[in-house]
């Protein structure tokens, strides 16, 4: 539950269905797919093993897994540092839309933006109160900052209370609910039907259509692959570090096998069948086929806080289902965030062998002030940096090192050994091939292809504003700055056990 919980998330309801609709409707999913089983899977059963087997020896971050994996290589742990850095940046901005979702299902319920109509005023309030610009909304930042204290406050309480009485209680309770949420949502949406006679056109089944209708001609474009590849890599949560900390906790006979793909199973249902059964769908219906081309392509930000308020206003219970839609959103936020924390406070405790609790009280000062650019400065361009370092690169980079390191310095054979210790099914022998030569080929030529097409351009700031240059370069020195940090820290914590070694 945990492990799913941390799979599901925004990009389930906001980002899936953006990029379907991008890139070939239907069609999208042959790529998918191939990436998910090519991909996904055997990367999500390589970090579940890998945690267990550090877990073995105490170790529940990426840089003491790394270092029993490969002890000759005294390097090799601070490769580990960016299982840590990745989850630590994405924490500090996810944080903050994590709070939008709560702040929105309270608009809902109080009636805050009813009466708004067109995508121009919902598209106002949304600025006004990101703090972007001053309207008749909102005259600051002051609502989106109590909303994002109350949501950090939330996150860190329940990390503070550990991993049964804290994160496991909450994924016990939030993912059902989301998932209850998100049927009721999408029967509403399945029956929309045609609400307005004058345009017939403008149906549920059109609206479905305009989603699932394949154009197998997207299939030709090496940008639909890297697409769906991605969307990959954002939905199962896999070459972050957070799957390498949670499975640290299992014991030895534990099944990683079939967990794995338990959580695989339930964040695929909440992302093709509901979340590819809500947003775009129901956009169709209200705004018709010409201005959905549009609202496809607004972006998941848009799609979600945006559109949806605007399709719940038309809706009778309209303050209802769009309460529970931000709520449902809130859920996998939150599921997510808590996660996204753990691997830093996990090497706190493993590592300098302090309290949960004292692991915890560092983390949430320390966030906390690492999240405050991601609030004042969410129009220079701040959090499209993080996420593209913290939650793109990061992630396909520590995804190639980790299945580098499994199934060719430990050695395909041990790990294949170690993979069906205690499991109840047998993976079948042709992921044998897949995990050793497959995935980390497909890895190398994502790396290549989107470095080149999407990497490079952002390096450079090619599509960035001279007037938000000086933000970015100090963005990327605020990075360079907690990774070297991250990387003393570790430096520290083996000088440390290498001083207790000796007497």
């Amino acid at each position: 539950m945990a492990v799913a919980g941390s799979a599901v998330g925004l990009g389930n309801f906001l980002r899936f269905p953006v990029q379907a609709a991008s890139n070939g409707g239907g069609a999208f999913l042959i790529p998918y797919f191939v990436s998910l089983f090519l991909l996904g899977i055997p990367l999500m059963w390589v970090e579940w093993t890998l945690g267990r087997y550090g877990g073995g020896f105490e170790h529940g971050t990426a840089p003491g897994i790394f270092h029993t994996m490969w002890q000759k290589n005294r390097f090799i742990k601070y490769f580990g540092v960016i299982g840590i850095f990745g989850p630590l940046v994405i924490f500090i901005y996810y944080t903050y839309v994590e709070s939008w979702t709560l702040a929105y299902s309270f608009f809902a319920l109080s009636g805050k933006y009813t009466g708004l109509t067109t995508q121009d005023s919902m598209q106002a309030f949304l600025k006004g109160f990101q703090g972007l610009e001053q309207n008749n909304h909102f005259s600051g930042l002051t609502s989106a900052y109590v909303f994002f204290l109350i949501t950090f406050l939330a996150n860190i309480a329940i990390i503070y209370y550990g991993i049964k009485g804290g994160i496991e209680k909450l994924c016990n309770i939030a993912m059902p609910l989301l998932i209850v949420f998100g049927i009721i949502i999408t029967v509403r949406v399945l029956t929309l039907g045609t609400p307005d006679p004058a345009k017939p056109a403008w149906n549920l089944v059109n609206g479905l259509g305009f989603l699932w209708n394949s154009d197998f001609s997207a299939l030709r474009s090496a940008k639909v692959w890297l697409a769906a590849a991605g969307q990959i890599f954002f939905t199962l949560s896999v070459g972050i570090g957070v799957i390498l900390t949670y499975a640290s906790y299992l014991k030895k006979g534990d099944d990683v096998v079939l967990s794995g793909l338990t959580a695989v199973s339930m964040n695929e249902f909440a992302e093709v069948v509901i979340g590819g059964s809500i947003v775009i769908p129901a956009a169709f219906v209200f705004f018709g086929p010409v201005e959905i081309q549009k609202v496809a392509t607004s972006g998941a930000f848009n799609l979600g806080f945006v559109t949806m308020p605007l399709i719940f206003g038309k809706l009778i219970w309209g303050a209802f289902f769009g309460c529970i839609w931000f709520l449902l959103l809130f859920l996998a936020g939150i599921t997510s965030a808590v996660s996204l924390a753990q691997p830093a406070v996990a090497f706190l405790e493993d590592e300098f062998n302090i309290t949960r609790e004292k692991a915890v009280v560092i983390f949430g000062m320390a966030t906390f002030v690492l999240c405050q650019p991601a609030i004042f400065l969410l129009g220079k361009g701040v959090v499209n940096e993080l996420d593209f370092w913290g939650g793109t690169f990061c992630l396909v980079l520590f995804a190639t090192i980790e299945v580098i390191l499994f199934a060719w310095i430990f050695g395909m054979e041990k790990a294949w050994q170690e993979i069906h210790h205690g499991a109840d099914m047998v993976v079948p022998k042709i992921y044998k091939f897949i995990i050793k030569y497959v995935t980390p080929i497909f890895l190398f030529l994502i790396l290549g292809f989107w470095l080149y097409q999407d990497g490079m351009p952002t390096i450079l700031m090619k599509n960035v504003s001279e007037s938000d240059r000086p933000f970015i370069l100090a963005t990327r020195l605020f990075l360079a700055f907690i990774f070297a940090v991250l990387a003393i820290l570790v430096k520290i914590a083996w000088a440390k056990k290498r001083g207790r070694a000796r007497p």
